[in-house]
């Protein structure tokens, strides 16, 4: 089935996601991630686009971008081409560097635009880098600190959140303190002839998919190794710390790498599908035993992900 064709016009506004082919990383180091962003200035003052947020990851990189008379395909050929040319000569390589066609929605609507910085600006939270919001390859830290030479436009978000940008600065803050919230499909723009973002594009856009494949038998089981605990102490019904900490930490797991139902996660650990949900809503404020737990498992699978490629 053909492809549908992007729609494309001046003033366009769209969240890019660009990932690395056959879920390989993208960028090795920073090097590599100052590459791409030295090139995204570069086309940026070639096409005369407005970039309003980016979020730079080892194996995928977002953009908020609104085109000018240079449509976004051009945009996008040029940056990843010229990234590709480049780190094949750098890292004596051949062969594409990123899935073959980027992700790309037309949004629409205010508080769409709004949600969507802070989304792009969370990913590193989300991934659980241990800088959070103060990592470094992302515009988040251009919004707290204006600065004319930034490669990112500040100035029409920050007018939008406090009417001025000194407001918009403090307001800024104020916002990424919220919970994220819903982004609702309603914030689209959507035709009945031409879509711009189908229910499955939507889930992937929201979703970054991790590289390695893993089942919840493989979260669990590291889990019990890292705690010390069996599959029947964890099903057990009992509120001791211990317990409690691994269940919650095999949940939040569970929802970053695997495609499984509340019901599904309730049922393996013994717990009620509203006790599932309550501890997914709280995974931005984690105890510290939690967060500790998520993070081991999260380095150990990382692990895994670098051997496979090695």
């Amino acid at each position: 089935m053909p492809r549908k064709p992007r729609i494309e016009y001046p003033g366009a506004f769209y969240h890019v996601m660009c990932r690395g082919n056959n879920g390989e990383y993208i960028f090795r180091n920073n090097q590599d991630k100052e590459l791409y962003l030295f090139l995204v200035d570069k086309y940026k003052e070639r096409y005369r686009f407005k970039l309003y947020a980016y979020c730079i990851m080892d194996n995928h990189v977002h953009l908020l971008i609104e085109t000018g008379e240079v449509p976004l395909s051009k945009i996008m050929q040029g940056i990843q081409q010229s990234y590709t040319q480049r780190i094949n000569l750098k890292h004596s390589r051949t062969g594409h560097v990123f899935q073959q066609r980027y992700k790309a929605l037309l949004c629409d609507g205010d508080s769409y635009l709004l949600q969507l910085v802070k989304y792009i600006h969370l990913n590193p939270v989300e991934a659980w880098i241990d800088d959070g919001l103060n990592y470094k390859w992302s515009s988040h830290q251009d919004y707290l600190k204006v600065n004319k030479k930034s490669v990112v436009e500040v100035e029409f978000i920050l007018e939008m959140l406090g009417g001025d940008i000194k407001r918009g600065v403090k307001e800024y803050r104020r916002f990424m303190n919220l919970d994220q919230g819903k982004m609702e499909l309603s914030e689209f723009v959507l035709d009945e002839k031409e879509v711009h973002a189908t229910v499955e594009e939507f889930k992937e856009m929201k979703r970054v998919e991790p590289d390695l494949v893993v089942s919840v038998d493989d979260i669990i089981n590291c889990v019990y190794e890292k705690t010390g605990l069996s599959k029947k102490e964890l099903t057990e019904k009992t509120k001791l710390k211990e317990y409690v900490i691994a269940r919650k930490a095999i949940v939040i797991l569970s929802d970053k790498y695997v495609e499984i139902s509340n019901n599904e996660v309730a049922r393996l650990l013994n717990l009620s599908p509203s006790a599932t949900s309550k501890i997914k809503a709280e995974k931005r404020r984690l105890d510290i035993e939690v967060a500790d737990i998520v993070r081991q498992v999260n380095d150990e699978l990382k692990e895994r992900m670098e051997k496979l490629q090695a």
